[in-house]
């Protein structure tokens, strides 16, 4: 804060972790972690007089999330005795409005692979869309102390107050692009604080620990971060050429980054991201030591999965395993040899309900526990488990539906603010 920053901004979302979140309205952060970091940011902002902007609250920006986080700032506000003013904005979609633009054949393909159509929407139990940085600059120009925003794009919500102020659009969501993941910019990297100061023609970037630096190599590498093309990104309602940005070290701590160019598109189109039931989770998490069984284990998953699909036929489920130690990770993309002398194994189970699930899951860690094979040499069991029960119900398990561009009318049509005095 003695550097006087203008605003706090904060990503606060990802699709990183799936689509649980998404589907289930569930934050990713607990209210604990959320609330306990807000007081800090809102306290450092009151005392500052500047504004606080969170987008993509919650991990997913649900409607359900922004309320959530909402109430946790009411809370914040009344136990240190302050005044301001709050603005919310919903991300979420109707699904009616999704399918209106899918008979109107204005929603493309993002990266879902596949059209996303009426039924698939129907089966749809959450939309939401990213917003741009006009929303919030709506929020800000009504007077907003703090802004909770649903999904919201990475980089608009660090570009927004410097857009509402009038800086280049350009910079700002390139600037905004290096800052969402904070101090992944900065070397040694951290899950800290960075700070960005926009001029006329460049912006320069600094750590907010003196732990930290920024140098041309930590700054560039992040303009690369999340890109298939390093000098082509779009956006809500526009494409930036980053093909003449430059990098230059103007202190131990700073870069300064030029050259970022924008240019509109003529439709406005927002991403969707939905989420949809899938079935129900059950896994089992379990060690293996014994030589021989691992030097087996291969043909043994392959005989517990068809054994189990037996079991419940015709009933279904989709049985996954995940082998640490040997390819857990990258699976079939794995390039190094196997290492070590433990396994670590987890059976993943979905099916329709969650007894069907938590079945399997026990069929095929009961199963193989006491499997016998060809050169057997520890009969007392085959498998170790760190956890009792064994075998552990997750309760629903959500899959994306959509990942699309829709086009509407304007940047704010599906974004509605909503002001109140606390």
């Amino acid at each position: 804060m003695s550097l006087k920053p203008a605003v706090i901004a904060v990503d606060a979302g990802s699709t990183d972790p799936g689509p649980s979140y998404l589907g289930s309205g569930k934050p990713l952060v607990s209210d604990y972690g959320i609330r306990r970091e807000l007081k800090v940011l809102i306290s450092a902002a009151h005392a500052a007089g500047i504004p606080v902007i969170v987008g993509s609250a919650g991990g997913a920006g649900t409607g359900e999330q922004v309320d959530r986080t909402t109430a946790l700032v009411r809370d914040i506000v009344a136990e240190l005795g302050i005044h301001l003013k709050l603005a919310w904005i919903y991300a979420d979609i109707p699904i009616e409005r999704a399918k209106a633009a899918v008979r109107a054949g204005v929603i493309e393909d993002f990266e879902a692979g596949t059209p996303l159509t009426e039924d698939i929407l129907d089966s749809t139990c959450s939309l939401v869309a990213q917003m741009g940085h006009e929303p919030i600059c709506e929020a800000l120009e009504g007077g907003a102390d703090v802004i909770i925003a649903g999904r919201a794009c990475d980089d608009s919500v660090i570009a927004s107050f410097p857009i509402w102020r009038g800086a280049d659009p350009a910079l700002a969501i390139h600037m905004g692009k290096i800052l969402e993941c904070g101090a992944f910019s900065a070397e040694p990297f951290a899950m800290d604080v960075m700070l960005g100061t926009l001029y006329d023609d460049h912006f320069i970037l600094e750590p907010g620990s003196t732990e930290r630096r920024a140098s041309v190599k930590s700054v560039a590498a992040h303009s690369l971060y999340e890109r298939e093309n390093p000098f082509s990104q779009g956006g809500p309602g526009h494409q930036m050429d980053l093909s003449n940005c430059a990098f230059e070290q103007v202190t131990e701590r700073q870069v300064k980054v030029v050259g970022a160019r924008m240019t509109a598109t003529d439709d406005y189109y927002v991403k969707l991201e939905g989420a949809r039931l899938a079935g129900y989770h059950s896994i089992c998490i379990a060690g293996m030591r014994c030589p021989t069984f691992a030097g087996a284990v291969g043909g043994l998953l392959d005989e517990a999965r068809a054994r189990a699909v037996d079991y419940i036929a015709p009933e279904k489920a989709h049985i996954t395993f995940h082998l640490y130690g040997r390819n857990g990770v990258m699976k079939e993309l794995e390039l190094a040899p196997p290492s070590g002398h433990e396994l670590g194994l987890v059976i993943d189970v979905v099916a329709q309900t969650q007894e069907l699930a938590h079945a399997v899951c026990h069929h095929i860690s009961g199963g193989l526990l006491h499997r016998h094979y060809p050169d057997v040499i520890n009969p007392s069991g085959n498998l170790a488990f760190p956890y009792s029960p064994s075998d552990i119900d997750l309760g629903p398990h959500y899959e994306f539906s959509a990942y699309h561009l829709m086009k509407v009318g304007s940047p704010t049509e599906l974004f509605p603010v909503h002001f109140e005095e606390l």
